[in-house]
């Protein structure tokens, strides 16, 4: 029994620990880097959510490049 507990004690740990390493790693990164959205509705057809699907499109919004002004005519730019 107490092998049990202190074998659930070091998981707890363990978890806490990668919890508070984790967080704020990906907070960092959705900040600065990237993050994914769903694109919903007509705004962006036909290059986005075609006529005829009933789901919405999910894509990878750059911050690192707009941070940098690396943007290119074509470029997809959304303003929040």
């Amino acid at each position: 029994m107490a092998h049990a507990r202190s074998f659930g004690r070091k998981y707890i740990r363990a978890f806490v620990s990668g919890f508070f390493v984790a967080v704020p790693v990906t907070v960092t990164f959705l900040d600065h880097v990237a993050y994914i959205a769903r694109v919903e509705g007509t705004s962006m057809q036909p290059s986005l959510n075609p006529e005829g699907r009933h789901t919405s499109d999910i894509v990878l919004l750059n911050r690192w490049s707009v941070r940098k002004y690396q943007l290119q005519r074509g470029d997809i730019v959304s303003v929040v």
